[in-house]
C-alpha cells in the first residue's frame, strides 16, 4: 500500500518511514508530482493537518496524512501556537523566533510551555486524528546543536538537557511528533484491513 505524507521534506520521510511496517510505503508531496506548498491557512494545528492531507485526497486520490506542529507558551496565551514556524516573519527562520521568544520571556519565571503535533490520516474516505505532546520549559538561553526549530531552547520535564543536546535515539521516543507517529502505528496495527 502506498500512503502520502504530505511533506516535502524526503528526510523527514525516511526517518518516519523507518517507523511503519514494511507492506506500507511512505511516498513524499514531490513523488505524487505535488510541487506545491499547500497554504495553511486554519486557525489552529488541527485545521492545518486537515488542510494539507485534504489538498492531497481531493487533488491527487492517494490515501494521505499530514502534520502540524507548534509550540505553545504559558506566559504568552498559547502563542506562538499555529503560527510557530512563522513567529518572526514570513522567512521562517529558527533562529530569528527564538530570539523573539527569549526576548519576550524576558525576567519571566513561568517558563512552562509544550509541543504539539496533529496527524490528520485520510484513508478509505475517512478522516482520523491524532495528538501528541510533550511538557517542558523554555530556557534562557539557545543550548544544543541537535535538533531543528525550537529544540535548542525547550527542556522537556525529566530531563536537564533540551532537545537540541539530547540524543536523536532519546528525543524520537520521547517528543510529540513521535507520541502522534506512535498513535498512527497503533491505528494500523489495529486495522490490517485498511492496508489492503
Amino acid at each position: 500500500m502506498q500512503l502520502v505524507f504530505a511533506t516535502h521534506n524526503h528526510n523527514k520521510v525516511k526517518e518516519v518511514q523507518m517507523l511503519f511496517p514494511q507492506e506500507i510505503e511512505l511516498l513524499s508531496l514531490e513523488d505524487i508530482g505535488c510541487m506545491d506548498e499547500i497554504p495553511e491557512t486554519a486557525t489552529d494545528l488541527e485545521g492545518n493537518a486537515i488542510i494539507k492531507a485534504n489538498f492531497v485526497t481531493e487533488n491527487y486520490g492517494y490515501p494521505c496524512f499530514a502534520d502540524d506542529t507548534g509550540l505553545l507558551v504559558d506566559a504568552l496565551d498559547g502563542a506562538p501556537g499555529v503560527y510557530s514556524a512563522r513567529y518572526a516573519g514570513e522567512q521562517k527562520n529558527a533562529d530569528d523566533n527564538m530570539d523573539k521568544l527569549l526576548f519576550q520571556l524576558d525576567k519571566n519565571t513561568n517558563r512552562s510551555a509544550h509541543f504539539k503535533t496533529v496527524i490528520a490520516l485520510n484513508i478509505n474516505k475517512q478522516q482520523f486524528l491524532f495528538k501528541g505532546i510533550v511538557q517542558g520549559e523554555i530556557t534562557t538561553q539557545k543550548k544544543g546543536e541537535k535538533g531543528f526549530g525550537y529544540d535548542p531552547i525547550f527542556k522537556p520535564y525529566g530531563y536537564d538537557k533540551t532537545f537540541a543536546e539530547l540524543p536523536l535515539s532519546i528525543k524520537n521516543k520521547i517528543s510529540h511528533r513521535a507520541k502522534a507517529i506512535e498513535q498512527i502505528l497503533a491505528f494500523f496495527k489495529n486495522r490490517p484491513h485498511v492496508n489492503k
